[in-house]
């Protein structure tokens, strides 16, 4: 799931919109109503209560992706470094035994891992981990080649030419990228989306290598290991005095600005290795701009608030654009070093984008899963996240939705199941059988702590799935919205599965006469289509294209 916090541009952080904090907190454990891939924020004693329940139920017997409907056990074995992947910089992870799981061998690694050593083990055994997380490999030889070429061009300038890369394309929609110890480099094909050329490639590619070179993972280790004794200390001997709070605060700052530093080293040392590589060294501020609209494009606001810049970790994104482009005039002038549009715009070419078919699709208000063969909708106003953690929405006056599935014995009643006690706060008396499009369904209302929630159990083709709608108490359109979202649950005909195709990014040539307009209602299946066709070109709204220019759209062919 993505952080409680807004996104953060340049940061590496996965670019998703962000959700009020309290919202989601409620929804993963209000009125003790258990939904799996939330038991992260369940109270200890509730959270192991949860996990007997959760193992009853046991992930649906389809080809639906597990770490998608079913990711609570996912999402533990993850929890030992699954927040510092929100993030690009480095991290140390525990050292864990190596599973059944192989790391890849694709073409697109630069070379073997650096025999014997401690980190490049460590790393090993968290790539499997990763890719589970990240859906797996994203494999198309012309991607890796135009990738490896570049990957080619920075290590004979590195700064550390003696250490080796192994370079990942995650198959995740989401713009992020990040490193491990012992050069383990990662990129998602989300990223090269956005990405417009391959000196914006490069920028990002050198960025984590200067994280690698830099031995920011190591650094961060120990910074951490000194302030978690400090911690321990101060409790044990201070308590919970105010002297004892501000000791604590004055030591997360600490990691913070160390935080923000060594992304700042890594920009200077990325930078200098494109520049030195021949590549435009302004590519850097163009892409972190890029980020930066592409998140203001996801945002459900449109806006960015200035007091979460960055929050923690990293500096604001005008400052860091700022001291991109003054360590780009080094090189020279705007103009100077190569950009290889062409190469890198061949490679991605055909890329896919946005969710896969495993995961299921969103087009528009409408969520479309090809292989469960199951669709409902969400009213006007509604953003949904098709998130690695469960299908979620959101919408006017702190509503949300969130729709997962269960496998329950096919002769256990929805009633009986829905009193089961997974449902904590729930109202018995409004507990009510009913038919969906055909289908057997039970509807419930449960409350507390100023909130108010509607759950649907729904059986069809032999699965059991839910949908939870959750409103502050005062609302007064919680039934009309759960009722909408319920009732428009639906079977997919065959011929509406065999209709659904994936989104890919496609490379046209702009035709005399055309315009931004023109070519952006080509796109189909995304929304706020010339919106989206600026930021995926990099296009100001006050700019034109011209003929010959090549562009990027969003299509399904």
């Amino acid at each position: 799931m993505a952080p409680d916090h807004e996104i953060l541009p340049g940061s590496g952080h996965n670019l998703r919109p962000n959700r009020p904090r309290a919202m989601w907190r409620l929804l993963a454990r209000v009125g003790g109503v258990y939904w799996s891939g939330i038991g992260r924020d369940l109270p200890l004693q509730r959270r192991a209560a949860f996990m007997r329940e959760y193992r009853k139920e046991a992930d649906l017997p389809t080809g639906l992706d597990r770490s998608r409907m079913f990711p609570l056990a996912r999402f533990l074995a993850l929890a030992s470094f699954a927040v510092a992947l929100a993030s690009c910089q480095m991290f140390t992870p525990p050292d864990m035994q190596e599973s059944g799981f192989q790391p890849s061998d694709k073409p697109i690694t630069v070379d073997n891992v650096v025999a014997n050593s401690k980190l490049a083990a460590m790393a090993k055994a968290q790539h499997p981990r990763i890719l589970a997380t990240y859906g797996g490999e994203y494999s198309d030889p012309k991607l890796e080649r135009m990738v490896a070429k570049v990957v080619g061009s920075l290590t004979v300038v590195s700064a550390n030419p003696t250490q080796t890369y192994r370079i990942t394309i995650l198959n995740s929609p989401n713009v992020n990228a990040f490193a491990l110890p012992g050069g383990y480099l990662y990129i998602t094909r989300g990223l090269l989306a956005l990405a417009n050329d391959s000196a914006e490639l490069a920028a990002v590619i050198a960025h984590e290598m200067g994280h690698v070179t830099a031995n920011h993972g190591l650094q961060r280790q120990q910074l951490e290991a000194e302030e978690g004794l400090a911690t321990k200390v101060v409790s044990d001997v201070l308590g919970d005095s105010p002297t004892a709070k501000a000791a604590l605060i004055r030591g997360k700052l600490r990691l913070a600005q160390f935080s923000r530093n060594q992304e700042l080293e890594a920009d200077a040392i990325g930078i200098k290795s494109i520049g030195e590589a021949g590549y435009d060294p302004y590519a850097a501020g163009r892409f972190l701009q890029s980020m930066s609209a592409y998140t203001d494009f996801r945002s459900i606001s449109g806006a960015t608030d200035a007091s979460l810049d960055f929050l923690a970790t990293h500096p604001n994104t005008p400052q860091r654009i700022d001291l991109a482009q003054r360590h780009a005039r080094q090189f020279g002038a705007p103009g100077v070093g190569t950009r290889d549009r062409d190469s890198f715009l061949a490679g991605i070419d055909g890329l896919l984008y946005g969710d896969t078919p495993e995961e299921g699709y969103v087009r528009g208000q409408t969520f479309l899963h090809p292989g469960l063969g199951v669709s409902f909708s969400v009213p006007d106003g509604f953003i949904i996240d098709n998130s690695a953690a469960a299908v979620t929405a959101t919408g006017p006056g702190d509503m949300a939705i969130r729709f997962d599935g269960v496998s329950i014995d096919e002769n256990r009643s929805l009633t009986d199941y829905i009193r089961s006690g997974w449902v904590a706060g729930l109202d018995d008396s409004s507990v009510r059988q009913e038919t969906i499009n055909g289908n057997e369904a039970v509807t419930a209302h449960a409350g507390a702590e100023g909130w108010q929630f509607d759950i649907a159990v729904i059986r069809a083709g032999g699965q059991v799935y839910r949908l939870l709608t959750a409103a502050p108490s005062a609302s007064t359109s919680l039934d009309a919205v759960a009722r909408s979202v319920s009732g428009s649950f639906r079977i997919l005909s065959t011929a509406e599965k065999a209709a659904l195709k994936p989104l890919r990014i496609r490379v046209v040539t702009v035709q005399p006469g055309q315009t931004m307009g023109s070519l952006a209602a080509q796109m189909v299946g995304v929304d706020r289509k010339l919106d989206l066709f600026r930021v995926l070109n990099a296009l100001s709204p006050g700019a034109a294209v011209s003929a010959g220019d090549k562009v990027k759209i969003v299509t399904d062919r």
